[in-house]
């Protein structure tokens, strides 16, 4: 890193379970899972019911009417969670120059719900029912370029489509921005609508989700025996990060420090993860090594945890395989029973979890657990969270293709 330290001093979200950080944060800590009967399109002749949807979101407490009619419902709420954020940082946008502010938004399909009505649209009446508008309200960019414009940033606005763990990658991309002294202050994190009837469908086909349709907060529970599925959901989350002598200069509360960012693909298959876990250990061994963490001084991991088959046995494996007998003592939970599985967001709203987990001193439950897989050898947190302190937090997140990351975060102290 350069030696410059990097502290996250602002926090923005909105997600089904709550609308501002602290809605979100007692919704996880209390295990309050989020789940119930998709509203938005039939789903009649699917095996899945269910989804996570955002209730009483309103785009124009965030923007005008006549723009926020031509946006994505993704690119709303990622200028919502955006200048949250950007709001709890108390950074004056006329404090800093414009070009010194970088924007990292990650996601995986933005624009798929504009998208997708403009082709039913093309379908039933031609050429006549397309909106000019949709050109640019339909391109996975659009919700970088969207908040740079809102907020006057001139520096990077860049997008990252790295599926589920593009979160944690558009995090891991503005630290390094910061301590290459491209910027001194980061907006990243990640937004995403996917609850659309042509995209969840698809999920439904692969027979990713809960079918658990006569209690659907209880549906989703990671690292059960009795799993059978995710919940789709929606939202978007931001982190200010900021090089630490410029926060410090001006007074900044800060939540956390940004300790390390590690990436990796384990080559092996589209959808399903390598058996041994091998992306998911080199992930947080390169996390590791970058920020010269100790095994020994990881209190709690926030793992993906999408309660499929395959995926939460793989996790649990290769963190046993990292970090040995020491995993004995680290905290493992999976918080989207409460958020909802956000595909390209989920990974910065578990970011957030993590940064709040840290300043509260608690350490989430993972809802639903009943049963856990003696597959799983992990020290699984459920029933209750645990109050104590929190040094150091591993954020681990996987997605299509192999991909695997982690973000590392740590107590501040100066």
């Amino acid at each position: 890193m350069n030696g410059k330290r990097i502290v996250v001093t602002g926090l923005g979200v909105v997600a089904p379970c709550g609308m501002n950080p602290n809605e979100v944060w007692n919704a996880v800590a209390n295990g309050r899972a989020t789940a119930g009967p998709v509203t938005r399109f039939d789903t009649t002749a699917m095996p899945c019911h269910l989804a996570a949807e955002i209730k009483g979101f309103r785009a124009t407490e965030w923007m005008e009417r006549k723009r926020a009619s031509k946006l994505d419902r993704a690119v709303q709420y990622c200028i919502a969670a955006g200048k949250q954020a950007f709001r709890d940082c108390g950074l004056s946008a006329d404090a800093i120059s414009p070009d010194r502010i970088a924007i990292f938004e990650g996601t995986s399909v933005t624009g798929i719900e504009n998208t997708l009505r403009q082709h039913a649209g093309y379908v039933a009446e031609g050429i006549k029912a397309i909106r000019p508008t949709a050109l640019v309200s339909s391109f996975c960019g659009g919700g970088s370029s969207e908040l740079a414009i809102e907020l006057g940033i001139q520096g990077q606005a860049t997008s990252i489509c790295t599926a589920c763990s593009a979160g944690n990658d558009a995090i891991g991309y503005g630290m390094r921005t910061i301590s290459e002294d491209m910027a001194d202050v980061v907006l990243a994190g990640a937004s995403e609508a996917p609850i659309v009837d042509g995209y969840y469908s698809i999920f439904a086909k692969l027979r990713l989700m809960s079918k658990r349709t006569e209690s659907p907060v209880r549906a989703m529970r990671p690292f059960d025996r009795d799993r059978d599925g995710f919940i789709l959901g929606e939202g978007a989350a931001f982190l200010v990060l900021e090089e630490l002598s410029h926060a410090l200069a001006r007074g900044a509360r800060i939540y956390c420090e940004m300790v390390s960012h590690g990436q990796a693909c384990d080559a092996h298959h589209m959808v399903a993860l390598h058996p041994g876990g091998r992306g998911t250990v080199q992930a947080i061994e390169r996390a590791l090594l970058a920020g010269e963490v100790p095994l020994d001084s990881i209190d709690w991991i926030n793992a993906h945890g999408s309660a499929t088959e395959s995926n939460d046995v793989v996790e649990a494996v290769a963190i046993r395989s990292v970090f040995g007998h020491a995993a004995d003592r680290i905290a493992v939970s999976g918080t989207k029973p409460v958020t909802g599985h956000l595909v390209g967001a989920t990974a910065a709203v578990e970011a957030l979890i993590c940064a709040l987990s840290i300043q509260n001193e608690c350490i989430p439950p993972t809802a639903n657990l009943e049963y856990p897989d003696p597959g799983c050898p992990v020290d699984l947190v459920r029933g209750s969270a645990r109050e104590r302190p929190v040094r150091n937090v591993v954020n681990l997140n996987s997605g299509f293709g192999g991909k695997a990351s982690a973000l590392i975060f740590r107590k501040f102290k100066l």
